[in-house]
């Protein structure tokens, strides 16, 4: 009887089934029309396909559900449904595609049945789903509430005594796998008393496998909550774990492995972590971890070795454990088990994770030094009343600076992960406090700040506005018609560094030569090279000697490096250039076809120094650094003979050489140092050339940094290596200097040297702590230093200690810099990349809270890189970037003012004040002359528009000097797209807005130790003078109604490629912000937008992608946001050039080099150019695609790094072998990374932008 009665309800249900089918194709074809009337989009894949067979048993179980129907319909029924899903994808896909309310059904059936199959059905079918859809299937059901009533249902279950043993399976199989994508899952776990329920069945049934393991899996997820994680260890489920886990077994590893992915979990929490220490689980681990380290042969359960290092990585986030850890002789257990690993690649999980749990441990150990404030000392005029300078002079001097008592006793506190999430749940739209969204706030303002009265102070260095040409020789003293300058012109053409040049040059204002140079046997008096050696003078005092008026004055270094070798620098090779060695060094200087060459002639070995230049002025003497001139290596004469100048081209800018050595020293004389330097630095003195070679990206082999790391866990391990010796230290002048002679020589006492000691670790390894900025205890990047007294053959390994950012671009192929003394006698004066093994990792090195901004347990960093020297006995120099001193600077700028012409340039070379210690800061002026003093040419000069430039504010970002020096160079030369610019523009430029900062090494601050970008809201007259009047020149154009039409601060950045801006922009700031950008109110002129675009269409190096127009509370006051803001310049910028090299572009892959930087410099000008025609009221419209930016818009993907800072994603990809070093939760990235991170990003796909689009005409 019930069987029949079953049947005839199972062919109603189909009869049923079959009739609903086509009413329901009826309205799913009448909806058809609707929609394609309405001309909405259908999408086949997500629309639910009615006429399968899915379709109708889920309405029919709807049904049931209304009607409360006996269990058997709905037995069968979802039996039918759980067999379509097994077999289907098609119906897996239905089910949960948008629109679809099969879950709701399942959900409802579930919660409402008493029928355990039913129950067990429904079950099986949701397991289906979720483990074949991913992700997005899981958060769907998750949005249909399946967690609570999941929960819930368990609740249920648990009530039965025993529990069906199969339904706590399917529970808890489908709760692990979507408890991890509902964030409140936790809690909601907890509220409903699920925890004890799962454990109390782990407990009961640990013989159960099959129970067990999926109790464990969810365990983990409820652990994943850190108030879960500690009511679960009070519980006992501590101890239960390490009931599971045990010794090797070729049984049960899964069970194993996910026992101990939960007691990783559960040990994050600070409270089970001591639990486990009290009770020698650290001990155990170590124990266990060894055994199926030696069993497992065939590394198949290399998951199960990891398991037991995260539990260890979890338990040593405690002091306790990291103690315990020491105790049972960690170190060396997992130092030599991480050893025997390193020739598997697959085991380099188990290497890295091992190594992160060694360096966590180590010891911290104390910086070396007796203070972290610099070993300069400046006294301040005034003393801020707030600040980071305040808190350093208020410090009590018997107070430890270097670090805190307590830093390893605090405990990381790192209770739980953060919840997995899958993208599809992540809100993009992250709330952050640092985008400033006042749009009242963001509106540009002009104020003032200062009266008209005190701003006339500023009148004398605007002469140009009011000078009537009367005493000047001017080009033309008849008054010609006057012409408006917005007039069409042909394509503008600067060359790109290494482009060569064509026939039509000489319209660039270039000449392309060739050399001819005698062959060695024609004329053996010309013997060509730079040098000037010194013949005579040469002394163990390193003193340089010069005799007053001797034309001939002995040096030993490059006479200049001859005027017009530096004037062909973007083409000369000296490589070839002949030298050779005779008795006694004699210099000629030897002139054909106007290139001058000065000859080197070597007679015999100099003793160990070389003396040279000049010796004493006011009282102070001024020293070059030793040079060993013993076995001065030349060139070999088949190399000599093969190559010579004359087959180059040269190809010879207009503008004047700007190196020369001896106007070099005479401005050193005047350059006031905190230390009072007196020794000049050989690269300082020589000059330096680019190399005629590319210098490539560095690509690092695979595992050099855990080699590193494993060199560094040596010490603790094998501490009788370790030599520690000092052998340089500017806070102790009483030092023994070595005088072995298989010992390295330090020295950094010169202009823009940073070096503070050095301490010989093994026989050719060297720890160097760089010195911080005065005034200051941190900023430790800029490094410059000579290094001497090194062997050939020799890797040398040198390790900068103290470094502070939390990441570099020397993990991502960018190499220090070398300058070889020996290389450049031999004719090769330039900087090159140099190193290998670099990579950039946290130490053991502990930073006190002083140094860490009030945070406590933080670490330093460290910079390494191993060094073969090319020469026996050289002298060397290293640097973070390509040098540029502030006597550099005064020494271009007066070869500049020597060198131009006066009828056709006007430039004036001012002081715009002086710095703190006496130093002088130059404003530079640089327009076309006026063609008469008439009237409508003297019109015409007083009318263009101002163009402010300004570098150099961060000592350390010498890159923007180069820059710079391009620009200036580019401004003075005879190129006819030079004079059109000037005689479109009036340029005030501050090229070096920090001089005393340059002089003494600093990275990033000025003798006030404050970083001077940050002073230009308020800034002191007294502690930021050149801020304060550089910011006093553009108030005074704008009350002279002279407002410029750019400005741009050209810096340098650490830790992204290529060239780029940031900018000023209100609307794309609030589009940060708001949900809905599209509906902003806001109305914006797009022209600062204008300047990036044209930049990257004519600037190999610029990134238009890598630019950011938002606007951040942190950067209000900066140089950029305060002239848009306050001053009203629109097109106020910042220009970051990168340290490394260029990852797009005719660059890519190549580090960047001077010739590059000094291109950008030029480029620049060419775009400011493209920019006065593009923007003529008279003659041009703007193409509508150079500022159709909303398309360019992209979401980026951003994260929330801390509460003040907005960044995106790191802009290098993360190395296979690299690890997360951090041994501290509080370890976040440094302030200053929203500065050096680009917040907004433009799509990939940049328009195109033609020269034919840029000089278009519009005629009305």
């Amino acid at each position: 009887m019930r069987a029949g009665s079953v049947a005839s309800r199972a062919a109603a249900a189909a009869a049923a089934a079959a009739s609903a089918v086509p009413a329901t194709r009826i309205i799913c074809s009448y909806e058809m029309k609707k929609l394609k009337m309405s001309k909405l989009k259908v999408i086949p894949e997500k629309s639910l396909t009615n006429n399968s067979r899915i379709v109708g048993l889920l309405a029919q179980l709807e049904k049931i559900n209304a009607e409360s129907s006996e269990s058997d319909t709905a037995r069968y029924v979802t039996s039918k449904i759980l067999h379509l899903a097994q077999s289907q994808e098609k119906t897996r896909r239905e089910m949960t595609a948008k629109g679809s309310t099969g879950m709701e059904i399942l959900l409802s059936t579930l919660e409402n049945t008493k029928d355990l199959q039913t129950t067990l059905n429904i079950l099986s079918i949701l397991v289906e789903l979720v483990s074949a859809g991913g992700g997005r299937r899981v958060s769907f059901l998750v949005t249909k509430g399946g967690s609570q009533i999941l929960l819930q249902l368990l609740m249920n279950a648990s009530k039965e005594s025993p529990p069906h043993e199969e339904l706590m399976v399917q529970i808890h199989s489908i709760l692990a796998k979507i408890g991890p994508k509902d964030k409140k899952f936790g809690v909601k776990a907890r509220i409903n008393g699920a925890l004890n329920i799962t454990l109390n069945l782990v407990k009961q049934n640990l013989q159960n496998h099959r129970l067990v393991l999926p109790c464990l899996q969810l365990l983990r997820v409820y652990s994943a909550n850190s108030v879960n994680s500690v009511s679960l260890g009070k519980n006992g489920v501590v101890e239960l774990m390490f009931k599971i886990i045990g010794p090797f077994s070729k049984k049960n590893s899964s069970l194993i492995k996910v026992a101990l992915d939960t007691l990783a979990a559960l040990l994050k929490s600070k409270t089970n972590a001591r639990r486990a220490v009290d009770r020698g689980y650290v001990q155990v681990l170590l124990t266990i971890y060894v055994d199926w380290h030696r069993h497992d042969n065939r590394h198949r359960n290399m998951l199960i070795r990891k398991g037991i290092l995260q539990s260890l990585k979890s338990v040593t986030n405690i002091k306790l454990g990291r103690k315990a850890f020491i105790d049972a002789n960690g170190m060396k257990i997992l130092y030599n088990t991480s050893q025997e690993c390193l020739a598997v690649r697959t085991l380099d999980p188990l290497v890295n994770t091992s190594s992160l749990i060694m360096r966590k441990c180590f010891p911290k150990n104390r910086l070396p030094l007796p203070t972290i404030k610099s070993s300069f000392h400046f006294q301040l005029p005034v003393i801020p009343v707030t600040g980071p300078v305040a808190q350093l002079y208020s410090l009590p001097p018997e107070v430890d600076d270097v670090v805190d008592e307590s830093d390893d006793n605090d405990d990381i506190d790192v209770e739980a992960e953060n919840e997995t999430e899958n993208e599809d749940d992540l809100d993009q739209n992250f709330k952050n406090d640092d985008i400033e969204t006042d749009i009242n706030k963001l509106k540009p303002q002009q104020e003032l700040g200062r009266t008209i009265e005190d701003l006339k102070m500023y009148e004398h260095l605007f002469p140009e506005l009011v000078d009537d040409f009367q005493d000047y020789d001017l080009i033309s003293k008849e008054p010609k018609p006057f012409v408006f300058e917005g007039k069409v012109r042909g394509p503008i053409v600067v060359p790109t560094a290494g482009e060569e040049t064509s026939g039509n040059s000489g319209s660039l204002g270039k000449v392309v030569m060739k050399e001819n140079i005698p062959s060695r046997g024609d004329e053996g008096e010309k013997k060509s090279t730079f040098m000037d050696l010194a013949k005579e003078n040469i002394k163990d005092d390193r003193t340089l000697q010069q005799q007053p008026g001797d034309q001939n004055r002995t040096i030993s270094s490059v006479h200049g490096l001859n005027n017009d070798i530096v004037k062909a620098l973007d083409r000369i090779t000296l490589q070839n250039i002949p030298s050779q060695t005779a008795p006694g060094f004699t210099a000629e200087t030897k002139k054909d076809c106007s290139l001058p060459l000065t000859v080197l002639t070597c007679a015999k070995a100099c003793p160990h120094m070389a003396a040279c230049g000049n010796v004493l002025f006011e009282g102070r003497t001024v020293q070059l650094g030793k040079l060993c001139c013993t076995g001065v290596e030349t060139e070999d004469e088949d190399t000599e003979s093969n190559s010579s100048v004359e087959q180059a081209s040269v190809e010879v800018p207009d503008g004047p050489t700007l190196h020369d050595p001896d106007l070099y020293i005479e401005i050193v004389k005047n350059t006031k140092s905190v230390p009072e330097y007196s020794e000049v630095a050989y690269p300082d003195y020589f000059g330096h050339i680019p190399p005629p070679f590319k210098e490539p990206i560095l690509e690092r082999p695979y595992g050099v940094q855990r080699t590193k790391i494993a060199q560094d866990i040596e010490r603790l391990i094998h501490q009788s290596d370790i030599i520690d010796r000092v052998v340089y230290d500017l806070d102790n002048p009483n030092y023994a200097i070595p005088e072995e002679g298989d010992i390295l020589k330090f020295n950094s006492k010169f202009e823009s040297g940073n070096l503070r000691k050095v301490i010989q670790i093994r026989k050719n390894e060297y720890d160097l702590i760089l010195n911080s900025d005065i005034n200051s205890n941190h900023y430790h990047q800029w490094f410059y230093f000579e290094v001497s007294g090194m062997r050939l053959g020799v890797a040398y390994r040198f390790n900068i200690i103290n470094c502070e950012k939390s990441n570099s671009q020397f993990n991502y192929g960018m190499q220090p810099l070398m300058y070889s003394v020996q290389e450049a006698l031999n004719g090769r004066p330039w900087w090159i990349r140099m190193g290998i093994d670099i990579c950039y990792y946290k130490n053991h090195f502990s930073r006190s809270s002083v140094a860490a901004g009030g945070q406590k347990g933080k670490s330093y960093y460290t910079i390494t890189f191993t060094v073969n020297f090319p020469h026996k006995d050289d002298v060397c120099y290293f640097a973070y970037h390509y040098p540029y001193t502030y006597s550099t600077l005064q020494m271009h700028l007066q070869k500049l003012e020597s060198a131009h012409n006066p009828q056709q340039i006007y430039f004036r070379k001012d002081v715009l004040c002086e710095t703190l210690s006496g130093n002088t800061c130059p404003l530079v002026t640089i327009t076309a002359m006026p063609e008469s003093n008439y009237y409508e040419h003297l019109c015409q000069f007083r009318n263009r528009p101002y163009v402010f430039l300004s570098a150099r504010v961060h000592p350390g970002e010498t890159n923007a000097s180069w820059v710079m020096k391009g620009t200036l160079e580019y401004l003075m030369s005879n190129n006819p797209t030079a004079q059109s610019l000037r005689e479109s523009y009036i340029f005030k430029i501050v090229p070096m807005l920090n001089p005393d900062g340059v002089i003494n090494g600093n990275h990033r601050c000025s003798l006030s130790g404050e970083d001077l970008n940050r002073q230009w809201q308020s800034p002191n007259p007294d502690l930021h003078p050149t801020i304060y009047h550089a910011k006093g020149l553009l108030q005074y154009l704008a009350a002279v109604k002279r407002l410029p039409l750019v400005y741009c601060d050209y810096h340098g950045h650490s830790r992204k490629k290529n060239v780029f801006m940031y900018g000023c922009s209100i609307k794309e700031t609030v589009w940060r912000t708001n949900d809905n950008a599209t509906s902003c109110d806001v109305v914006e002129d797009t022209g600062y937008r204008t300047l990036p675009k044209i930049l990257s269409h004519i600037a190999p190096a610029f990134c238009m992608s890598s630019c950011s127009f938002v606007v951040e509370k942190s950067k209000e006051s900066t140089a950029r946001v305060v002239v848009w803001r306050e001053i009203g310049v629109q097109r106020s910028y910042t220009m970051e050039s990168t340290l490394c090299g260029c990852d797009q572009g005719k660059y890519k892959g190549l580090q960047i080099g001077t010739r590059e930087l000094e291109e950008m410099g030029a480029k620049f000008c060419v775009g400011l150019l493209r920019l006065k025609r593009l923007t003529s009221p008279l003659e041009y419209n703007l193409p509508s695609s150079l500022l159709d930016f909303e398309n360019d818009l992209i979401e980026s993907s951003c994260k929330v790094t801390s509460p003040t800072t907005y960044v995106l994603d790191e802009d290098e990809p993360r190395f296979l072998e690299e690890v997360d070093y951090s041994a501290e939760s509080n370890d976040e990235l440094d302030i200053e990374l929203a500065e050096n991170v680009g917040d907004y990003e433009p799509s990939a796909q940049e328009e195109v932008l033609s020269d034919s689009e840029l000089s278009r005409t519009y005629l009305p």
